[in-house]
């Protein structure tokens, strides 16, 4: 039997997508085939659901942007080379090399970044075909000419459709994000939470509201009160099933929430926090005030917002107290040591696409060691150290939010992570900062569902690389 041999890279064709040629990598060592696509929507009905997308064939020439469509097989979960999972969409189509044509499955993702616009998995090689890593092009080269006469882009610029999820559409952050991505010509729908329900099938589902089916969303932004986490983060699930990109994901949302996940979360990636124990008996509740060195100290409930549910225990006596009257309640609480040479102040970090945009100083009450806003503290600019906004970056990360609050104090040893926000407010940082945080919310948004092509590279005598 005759072999199909195939270099390290190949041109190909995908006909059934309307891409005359494509220079793709062949890698043995990745299953899945994948195909570099952005501006990911899916329509169609539910029996026949379709996906259609944007794609840069030619790495060298950003305003060369084909749309294609095809029908949409699966969502799967898909691990990069790094270590990601992503779940992803996948295609059935035809893939032409040489004068052989076969069907292939394709997930899609964004490969802008990449010197290759296609991954070849070993899942779309036949049994007859053997691939030579030291060869390049064994099959018949094409080119990028093939695109010639096709009208071209001098950018991806499009309006997008948004929804917000909430149930106080009147509030300040609310307002003030639909202004924005009005302004830069999006529309944005405002949607309360708890009216969301959901049809939940094998290809993805839908989310229904107010007795219709809602539309697809370029992306949905979560502001998730801390009563409806539960439910509200099974919506946002539910939206990324169906592939819409969540600008805080269900994840993240859950873990930021949960005050002794999120500190254990935050350990394991090495971020300082103040020392917290953990108890549920009260035969150790001196074993935990001794864990923390003592009093003073800071209980919190797990479930605590806006500082409320947060008490300083100045003597032991005082604690004792306190968690006598948390375990009578039978509330799951923290117990913090408290780092006093933070004076009552706390600084937030605002994190947008992992960078601190803006930074506030919060300074509580003179009778109140809380800084929150909503506890009647102050505010005012603040210049961080280097220090201070890598805590604030990795911490955001490692909640896997694109978008938080950091709050953090400044200790004897460098900064200590309280809390990582997933729903964070704009009033005080905008009013404070004097920066649009909305508008840059919405720019991040629009990079990361139709972000513009990056600039172009310098030509080589093979037009693929």
């Amino acid at each position: 039997m005759s072999r199909f041999t195939l270099g390290w890279e190949e041109w190909l064709a995908l006909p059934d997508l309307g891409l005359p040629a494509i220079c793709a990598k062949v890698d043995t060592g990745a299953r899945t085939s994948a195909l570099h696509a952005f501006a990911i929507e899916p329509f169609g009905s539910s029996d026949k659901p379709m996906v259609r997308f944007a794609i840069h064939p030619d790495p060298t020439d950003p305003a060369l942007e084909m749309i294609c469509s095809a029908p949409l097989k699966d969502r799967r979960e898909v691990t990069s080379s790094n270590g990601e999972t992503e779940l992803r969409f996948v295609i059935e189509t035809t893939i032409t090399m040489g004068d052989r044509s076969w069907p292939i499955e394709v997930t899609l993702t964004d490969r802008g970044g990449m010197a290759y616009r296609m991954l070849l998995g070993r899942t779309a090689l036949a049994e007859d075909m053997i691939v030579q890593p030291s060869h390049s092009f064994c099959q018949p080269e094409l080119s990028f000419e093939e695109y010639r006469g096709i009208p071209r882009n001098a950018r991806h610029r499009r309006a997008l459709r948004l929804a917000i999820l909430t149930r106080e559409p009147g509030n300040y952050s609310t307002r003030r994000l639909i202004e924005s991505a009005e302004a830069r010509g999006h529309t944005m729908e405002a949607i309360d939470t708890s009216r969301c329900y959901m049809n939940i099938h094998a290809v993805g589902g839908e989310v229904h509201y107010d007795g219709r089916r809602l539309p697809h969303y370029d992306a949905v932004i979560p502001r998730i009160g801390a009563s409806v986490t539960s439910y509200g983060t099974a919506v946002v699930r539910q939206f990324e099933t169906m592939g819409t990109y969540c600008l805080s994901g269900s994840e993240g949302i859950t873990t930021s929430r949960d005050k002794l996940h999120a500190h254990q979360v935050l350990a394991r990636n090495r971020i300082g926090t103040p020392t917290t124990a953990f108890a549920r008996s009260p035969k150790d509740s001196g074993n935990v005030i001794s864990l923390v060195g003592g009093a003073p100290l800071v209980l919190k409930l797990l479930e605590s917002t806006q500082g409320k549910g947060v008490v300083l225990a100045e003597t032991k006596k005082a604690a004792e107290s306190v968690i006598s009257a948390f375990q009578g309640l039978k509330a799951d609480f923290l117990v913090q040591s408290f780092v006093k040479e933070a004076a009552g102040e706390d600084i937030r970090c605002f994190v947008v696409g992992g960078k601190v945009v803006a930074a506030m100083r919060r300074k509580g009450k003179p009778d109140d060691f809380r800084s929150n806003l909503h506890q009647g503290g102050t505010a005012e600019t603040v210049r961080i150290t280097r220090t201070e906004r890598e805590a604030a970056i990795r911490a955001a990360r490692a909640m896997k939010l694109d978008v938080a609050g950091v709050d953090l104090l400044r200790g004897e040893d460098g900064p200590k992570v309280l809390e990582v926000n997933s729903s964070p407010g704009l009033e005080g940082i905008e009013k404070t900062s004097g920066k649009d945080i909305a508008g840059l919310v919405i720019a991040h948004i629009e990079d990361k569902v139709a972000p513009r092509p990056p600039r172009p590279r310098s030509r080589t005598k093979r037009s693929a690389r």
